[in-house]
């Protein structure tokens, strides 16, 4: 492994995620968040490695700003962790939307800058911020070399049958409406550590991911590729979430927009940002430690919620066993599923058809990786904290060279 530092870089609209990690160590030197920019109260969050966080309130007019103040804080004489700028061996950007142009990682150039744009309106609110970011290092790091590591490019390796919709042909061949799944970050470095773990080979295991966040995803991996995955077009399909809705009748939207005297981009919007689990429990919480408290105490609110959340998902597990007809291992991963035993137990309580068989107190931990299965349990379960700066770190250090 080739020793340089890689910063990785998540730009969202109005936030920007960072971390700077060694390739060979593989170690976490610094990492931030600048949060607000372009929003009154901007801040910027830092934290050097054995250090105590920083937090620098201060105006970020736009992404470039917010780049200078990351590359500032690294190269800082007090706090900073290289001395200079020349340290940075390559950058690693998280990009969204990928479409079907990008099925790897790739270096960055102008061609593939252009045809990133040409996702944007596959994810308005992600591409558009996500090459703001590319823009604002290339200004400020002009000879570092950049890689963009795509969110749907693990789940390129779908059959048709998996990722197209049951719409007339020609809307795919004009606008490529399809599914293209999200998360493969987390999906495809789960599912590697997964075969690690189990001291298998990575390429004869069926491996189920279920990415359990605020946006939750599962994956069906075999024999080494993504074979299907929940969400869809974009981030809206598939299960229950934090605020998003997930599978339904489309007819609904029609329904609520006669109803509530609503256009479409309006119910969209509830379906995106007022739904899921927060929808579920009549707006009580999006949180699953909320959510968790009110459960043990009773509260119908978050009993009917979790038990709708856990169900969605077993029915997935089911759905993706038949589609790789048979499952060696399920993988519980991301906010909630690394640490909520009581959503792994819920789920998994569907499985016993599966052979499958908990161990209490291993499932008891909470963000430790785990093997939580019995020793008899003819499906392994597995928690496993995920790392996507960790993994777009490799594939930018393999695309460098």
């Amino acid at each position: 492994m080739k020793d340089m530092n890689i910063l990785v870089i998540n730009c969202g609209s109005s936030s920007l995620k960072f971390q700077l990690i060694n390739s060979k160590s593989e170690e976490v030197i610094a990492k931030g968040l600048c949060e607000r920019i372009g929003i009154e109260g901007s801040q910027i969050a830092y934290t050097p490695a054995g250090g105590e966080k920083i937090v620098t309130v201060t105006p970020m007019e736009n992404h470039t700003t917010a780049i200078r103040l990351v590359l500032n804080a690294l190269t800082d004489e007090k706090c900073g962790v290289v001395k200079s700028l020349d340290e940075i061996g390559a950058v690693g950007h998280r990009i969204v939307h990928g479409g079907e142009k990008f099925a790897s990682s790739t270096l960055i150039n102008e061609e593939v800058l252009k045809a990133i744009e040409t996702c944007n309106d596959l994810a308005p609110l992600h591409n558009p911020a996500n090459l703001i970011g590319i823009r604002a290092c290339q200004e400020l790091m002009p000879d570092t070399p950049m890689a963009a590591v795509f969110d749907t490019a693990f789940h390129q390796t779908m059959p048709k049958e998996a990722y197209l919709y049951g719409i007339p042909y020609h809307y795919y061949e004009d606008y490529r409406v399809r599914r293209y799944g999200f998360h493969g970050t987390s999906h495809s470095y789960v599912s590697h550590r997964a075969a690690c773990m189990l001291d298998k080979s990575y390429e004869e295991l069926k491996i189920i991911v279920c990415h359990l966040g605020n946006g939750a995803s599962i994956s069906a991996v075999k024999n080494g590729k993504c074979v299907d995955t929940s969400m869809g077009l974009t981030p809206l399909e598939g299960l229950i979430m934090g605020t998003r809705s997930g599978d339904l009748d489309p007819a609904i939207i029609e329904y609520l927009c006669n109803k509530e005297n609503k256009n479409v981009h309006e119910i969209l919007n509830v379906l995106n940002k007022e739904s899921g689990v927060l929808g579920l429990s009549g707006g009580f919480s999006s949180d699953f430690r909320d959510l968790e408290k009110a459960y043990n105490e009773g509260q119908e609110k978050a009993v009917r919620t979790m038990k709708a959340f856990a169900y969605r998902v077993a029915k997935y597990i089911g759905a993706y066993t038949a589609a790789m007809n048979g499952v060696d291992a399920i993988c519980f991963t991301a906010g909630i599923g690394e640490n909520n035993p009581l959503i792994r137990t819920m789920i998994s309580s569907y499985l016993g058809y599966l052979g499958i068989a908990l161990d209490e107190d291993a499932n008891s931990k909470r963000g430790e990786e785990v093997l939580i299965s019995t020793g008899g349990s003819k499906v392994k379960v597995l928690v496993i904290p995920t790392n996507e700066e960790l993994a777009i770190a490799r594939e930018t250090v393999e695309l460098v060279g």
